[in-house]
């Protein structure tokens, strides 16, 4: 990537801190409500799914499946929002998240948040250990690189529920103990990535895993005991997986993926990264919370996601029409999507 000043980043900057409004104010009610809407909209919508049989109510089943999709993404999404709060900010939220949705879906944000901070350090960022950069795992010019991703994906469901079923094996011995920390404890597609265990709460990161294995051991213990018919597991993965779908969707047009590997410049970081101010349906579909506003996260990562919009639209009328922040708006979700896929450069 070309060298970039930092000028603009600090104009960008500048005009955030002498901004009127303070952006990086939380409303904590939004969390609460957008947060308690969502997991009671996804539960319903699941509950009637895996209730309801193809042979008694095929209809109900068919048209719950999306919506079940569609709510329970949009809910293990906010995950990004609880890995970006601060230590002490929305603690009871935090809790609530994990008890009322990462644990039951066996999502805790215990292993999102370490990767995903470190996805936005200039050391990470763009190099091949940066967990979320989708290059990193995916290579779409080559047959062998969309099977392998196309594989990794159709197992990765498997490999988390594995993960929280075998996890008491990891706490009888020190050396696999950090092992599973330091490699097995992020959720990353990136084998490379080695998460930092350093400034791991090992405490509550044990209480969370312990209820997440509880958690993990309800659902073949449900089916060998006869609380749920064996197609249960089978609808479950169906669920994850399409979920995991979406959300690598979403990884295909964050970022331009134009790195080199080596470290970047926070200018040229940020410009590797992607705004989406039009909203059109499938951005809308693969950004739930605002996060389309992506260039504009990696730059202010802080700036709560109900206040993206609000923030983008200030930086877009106060900066100069030269300031490169304005480059970073992308027309929409497939127009980036393409690019990473290679299909423009085909065409």
């Amino acid at each position: 990537m070309s060298s970039v000043t930092h000028d603009w980043v600090h104009d960008a900057r500048l005009a955030i801190k002498d901004s009127p409004v303070d952006f990086f104010e939380i409303d904590a009610k939004k969390y609460w409500i957008d947060f308690l809407l969502c997991v009671a909209c996804a539960y319903t919508s699941a509950t009637v799914f895996l209730t309801c049989t193809m042979a008694a109510q095929p209809l109900l089943k068919l048209v719950a499946f999306p919506f079940t999709v569609f709510w329970l993404y949009r809910c293990s999404s906010m995950v990004h929002e609880v890995s970006h709060l601060h230590e002490k900010q929305l603690v009871g939220f935090k809790v609530a998240w994990n008890l009322l949705l990462g644990i039951p879906v066996l999502f805790p944000s215990t292993f999102f948040t370490a990767h995903h901070r470190d996805h936005h350090t200039g050391r990470y960022y763009g190099t091949p250990q940066d967990p979320e950069y989708a290059m990193n795992y995916f290579n779409p010019e080559t047959l062998g690189g969309i099977l392998f991703y196309v594989g990794l994906l159709a197992i990765y469901p498997v490999l988390v529920l594995c993960r929280f079923l075998f996890a008491p094996i990891s706490w009888l011995n020190p050396a696999w103990r950090e092992f599973t920390l330091s490699r097995m404890s992020s959720f990353t597609l990136n084998w490379k990535y080695e998460r930092n265990t350093s400034r791991l709460d090992r405490k509550s990161f044990f209480i969370i895993e312990l209820l997440s294995c509880l958690r993990a051991w309800m659902i073949p213990i449900g089916v060998i005991s006869g609380v749920a018919h064996w197609t249960r597991i089978p609808q479950m993965y169906l669920i994850a997986m399409t979920i995991l779908i979406c959300n690598q969707m979403r990884f295909l047009a964050d970022h331009h993926f134009e790195s080199d590997g080596d470290q970047m410049t926070m200018a040229d970081h940020v410009l590797d990264s992607c705004n989406y101010s039009k909203n059109d349906f499938l951005t809308w579909l693969f950004f739930p919370f605002t996060i389309r506003f992506h260039a504009l996260h990696h730059l202010f990562p802080t700036i709560p996601y109900h206040n993206l919009p609000a923030a983008h639209a200030y930086l877009s009328d106060k900066l100069p029409t030269e300031n490169a922040y304005h480059s970073l708006d992308r027309p929409g979700w497939w127009d980036t999507a393409r690019r990473n896929l290679g299909i423009a450069k085909a065409a």
